[in-house]
């Protein structure tokens, strides 16, 4: 391991939480397309499964932000156990509704109530803040060693996710998916040392962190960026059916996620000093490019080839967004605040894997492949319209004064500009 790399688990129990959260994180990249593989095997209709798999986005971003705002209030242990075993007995609901051949509002009941398992990356992402906090380099180091985690978790849970389901029965993946969920959240919780102090009274008194004007863009643009990511899940495994091999669906999304995580592994070495609202912007522009070489796949070969140059552009965003809401969002509602930019994607998850379902079950696979581009353009102009609340944080934000006074001088990590 590179020695950047190495310098931030010098810290006692960062490299115990950070195995904990990876294997918590995994039914992220199991459960939406679980749903969709399990549904398309147990009833052959993209549309239902999409829908689903929107509904559980949806979810997500309804209760996620609800969940980490009473995680910044009484902190992760006894917050997140209990909402876990809700959220596992709505997944055992559902696949016992799928089982039996349920009314299809029964799934989409159950599904919703799944929405509420906790946003695991948030949590470990906040933990690195409170060990790193002042320490602009290891914390660049740490934002970008978990996006890594979250593209290892995108490259292996689709493949067994989607493996499971196609050879051993339907509902492996969402159940294997459970599992995983119970097994991170409860180790990630057992470890008390790098638990993040929670505020109850500074997050009561100053409302949600989506009143800074910064990670409302964020999140907005974040809502497209999802659109991308959601639309991109269900065209693929349609377009792999449509050309015999379903299966392999897992095998083409994990190299999306390979080149997404590469790019992440090289980003964390890096030093950058240009203005992360720059950085990011650019970002956002790659990923929306990225997309167009998916409408002239036309077969899996060249559809992996043109992913893994499309995830390039992920992890190196995705860091730049944590630096940024780092620097936006109060130090007490930082959970929240990286949450909200999950609930951006998840919502557009929804939109995109709804709006890909209906495509494929209309036009077919490779039209599908329109919604990821129309989504990338939509990223694109809020990031244009917005970059201007991006480029510092208001001088009169809970954050920035927090920032200022534990630094002691009038600058932040936005290219150290003077704040006014």
């Amino acid at each position: 391991m590179p020695s950047p790399y190495r310098a931030i688990f010098e810290a006692p129990g960062t490299a115990s939480f950070s195995v904990a959260g990876f294997v918590g994180r995994m039914p992220l990249s199991m459960m939406g397309i679980g749903i969709v593989t399990m549904i398309s095997q147990v009833t052959g209709r993209y549309g239902l499964a999409g829908a689903l798999s929107a509904t559980l986005a949806a979810s997500a971003a309804v209760l996620g932000p609800l969940v980490s705002r009473l995680v910044d209030r009484h902190g992760q242990r006894r917050v997140l156990r209990p909402v876990t075993l809700v959220a596992l007995v709505a997944a055992a609901g559902l696949l016992l509704c799928v089982q039996q051949q349920a009314p299809d509002w029964t799934l989409f009941a159950f599904t919703a109530v799944i929405g509420c398992v906790p946003s695991v990356g948030a949590m470990t992402r906040a933990r690195w803040a409170a060990i790193y906090r002042g320490d602009e380099r290891r914390l660049h180091t740490a934002y970008s060693w978990e996006s890594i985690v979250d593209e290892v978790c995108f490259i292996f849970g689709p493949i067994l996710s989607i493996g499971l389901s196609t050879t051993w029965f339907p509902e492996a993946g969402p159940l294997f998916a459970g599992v995983f969920m119970t097994i991170g959240v409860f180790w990630l919780t057992s470890q008390r040392a790098t638990e993040p102090v929670p505020h109850p009274q500074q997050g009561a008194k100053t409302g949600s962190a989506l009143r800074s004007p910064g990670l409302q863009v964020l999140a907005l643009a974040f809502v497209a960026t999802g659109a991308i990511f959601g639309s991109v899940d269900v065209v693929t495994v349609a377009f792999a059916e449509e050309q015999g091999h379903k299966a392999a669906a897992s095998l083409v999304l994990a190299v999306y996620a390979l080149g997404s995580g590469l790019a992440g592994a090289v980003f964390g070495l890096l030093h950058l000093k240009s203005e992360p609202s720059r950085r990011w912007l650019l970002g956002i522009c790659a990923m929306a490019v990225s997309m167009i070489p998916l409408l002239l796949a036309g077969n899996l070969p060249l559809l992996a080839v043109a992913l893994f140059v499309a995830g390039l552009s992920i992890a190196p965003t995705m860091v730049t967004t944590m630096a940024l809401v780092e620097a936006h969002v109060p130090r007490t509602k930082l959970t929240e605040g990286m949450t909200w930019t999950g609930t951006g994607l998840a919502i557009g998850v929804a939109l995109g894997s709804s709006a890909a379902g209906w495509v494929v079950d209309a036009s077919g696979a490779e039209a599908g492949y329109v919604v990821p581009v129309v989504s990338g353009a939509l990223a694109v102009a809020v990031g244009l319209l917005g970059h201007r609340r991006l480029r510092r944080p208001a001088p009169n934000r809970e954050g920035q004064r927090e920032r200022d006074d534990n630094s002691g001088v009038g600058q932040h990590q936005d290219g150290g500009q003077p704040v006014a």
